[in-house]
């Protein structure tokens, strides 16, 4: 019996479907989920996560977020994803140089350096999925 997968953001549904298995990256660490997994929920933080349907494997970047897992049935709400094949490389470059370029000259409030620190997470997982994903299929001209 294959799990029920759903990745939603705020803005969207990004995956909806049956899959084998999915690889999360939890608040305590990396989870792997296979059916009749044990309920959990869960804190997400920003990484890979991994969906294996048959012989494939699929990338997305998530930006953090929250997973429920029961009954065969894993919901993840993530405060971003993107499948590896959507992410602009150009873009999540020049994201991770200004959050390093603000990293310089540390801001005064603790909230923005917690900001600036969570941006640039972001931007080198999107930056590692997506060059793994181009190493793979393609170019990097995305």
């Amino acid at each position: 019996m294959p799990l029920h997968l759903e990745i939603v953001t705020t803005e969207r549904v990004v995956f909806s479907g049956e899959v084998d298995m999915v690889t999360v990256p939890g608040s305590g660490g990396v989870m792997g989920v296979l059916p009749h997994h044990a309920p959990v929920l869960s804190t997400l933080r920003p990484g890979e996560l991994r969906v294996k349907i048959g012989n494939e494997v699929y990338e997305y970047a998530i930006g953090g977020g929250f997973v429920d897992i029961h009954d065969n049935r894993v919901i993840i709400l993530a405060d971003s994803a993107e499948r590896a094949d959507e992410i602009d490389i150009a873009r999540a470059e020049a994201a991770r140089r200004r959050a390093e370029e603000m990293l310089k000259n540390p801001p005064a409030s603790k909230e923005d350096l917690f900001q600036i620190e969570a941006a640039l997470k972001r931007s080198r997982v999107r930056l590692q999925v997506a060059r793994r994903y181009h190493r793979q299929y393609g170019s990097e001209s995305s």
